[in-house]
């Protein structure tokens, strides 16, 4: 068989096929995505507003992350949501390659942005004295360029892929997304050897990145012991907030990646948690956990409300 594409267009099963199912899923993913996006952008402004921690490198990468969960959600949430409405949900070919290639590249960086995080944890409780010398602003750059090309590598890989699956007969996915492995079970071939190349490209990836962040954090938390109680506390309130975030993330990569090439009744409950709920506790996480993003929140809050005052007085 040729390796050319003959379907134009899949056609997503969605989250049910019930349709009061559908509107209930409708309401409340569209007020999660809604707070995602807010609450992400909420703590970039506030943290780009406060020169004191945009000079920071921890908060440096924290507005990373928050920009790369909000381009993350927005890749999938929206038509997810959108589809709810409608009885048939649709899309084109090359809209399902764009949607694989987005969401691995926000994804793939987001790796490599937690792993610096983790670095930056590192240089601060466990070599401070050279803190400044080593989380440089220049390595903080040269550590975001690195994200953004590992993301377009990873996901670039995954593309190439799965452009040379030729997809002739049914068109029909059992999800609300174009993900791998429900593709692999449409193309007309064997894939054996794709479902290999995924679980080695992203699963064996997301596996030791996974193990080497554990490690560190042990590492983190072992040399606490030679600190004040007062610097105890801070430094586990902070690895503590990184800690959920890797997890959240890692565990459902995980379960989708790192295991044979099939199918799960539950797949899309791990796909909603990792698309939706993980990238709207991210924030809450850290706008909770942490005082100096609750302080530049406030502080932006009543800069907003101030200047509002004043445009109406001059009015």
């Amino acid at each position: 068989m040729k390796n050319q594409s003959f379907v134009t267009e899949f056609v997503f099963l969605g989250i049910s096929q019930n349709s009061d199912v559908q509107k209930i899923a409708f309401v409340i993913f569209l007020f999660a995505y809604i707070a995602t996006i807010c609450g992400n952008l909420l703590i970039v402004a506030a943290i780009i507003s406060n020169p004191a921690l945009m000079g920071s490198p921890m908060y440096f990468f924290l507005v990373f992350l928050s920009f790369l969960d909000a381009c993350f959600t927005s890749v999938i949430a929206p038509k997810m949501i959108i589809d709810c409405l409608y009885e048939k949900k649709t899309i084109s070919y090359g809209g399902c390659m764009i949607q694989i290639f987005t969401q691995h590249l926000f994804s793939g960086a987001e790796v490599i942005v937690l792993t610096s995080m983790a670095y930056d944890r590192y240089v601060a409780i466990c070599k401070p004295l050279h803190y400044t010398s080593i989380m440089n602003p220049r390595l903080c750059g040269i550590l975001v360029a690195v994200a953004w090309a590992g993301g377009f590598l990873h996901s670039i890989i995954q593309l190439v892929f799965t452009l040379q699956l030729p997809f002739c007969g049914p068109n029909v996915i059992d999800h609300f997304t174009c993900d791998l492995y429900p593709l692999l079970e449409l193309a007309c071939t064997d894939t054996y050897a794709f479902g290999l190349m995924i679980v080695a490209n992203s699963g064996f990836f997301c596996i030791l990145i996974f193990f080497m962040l554990l490690v560190s954090y042990s590492v983190i938390l072992f040399s606490l012991r030679n600190h004040s109680a007062e610097g105890q506390r801070k430094a586990l309130s902070t690895c503590g907030s990184h800690i959920a975030v890797v997890v959240l993330f890692f565990v459902p990569s995980i379960f989708e990646y790192a295991r044979p090439p099939v199918s799960f009744s539950f797949d899309k409950i791990v796909e909603i948690f990792s698309t939706i709920l993980s990238p709207l506790l991210n924030p809450l996480i850290y706008a909770f956990r942490n005082k100096e993003v609750k302080n530049a929140i406030k502080k932006l809050w009543h800069i907003k409300y101030a200047t509002e005052d004043l445009l109406s007085r001059s009015g």
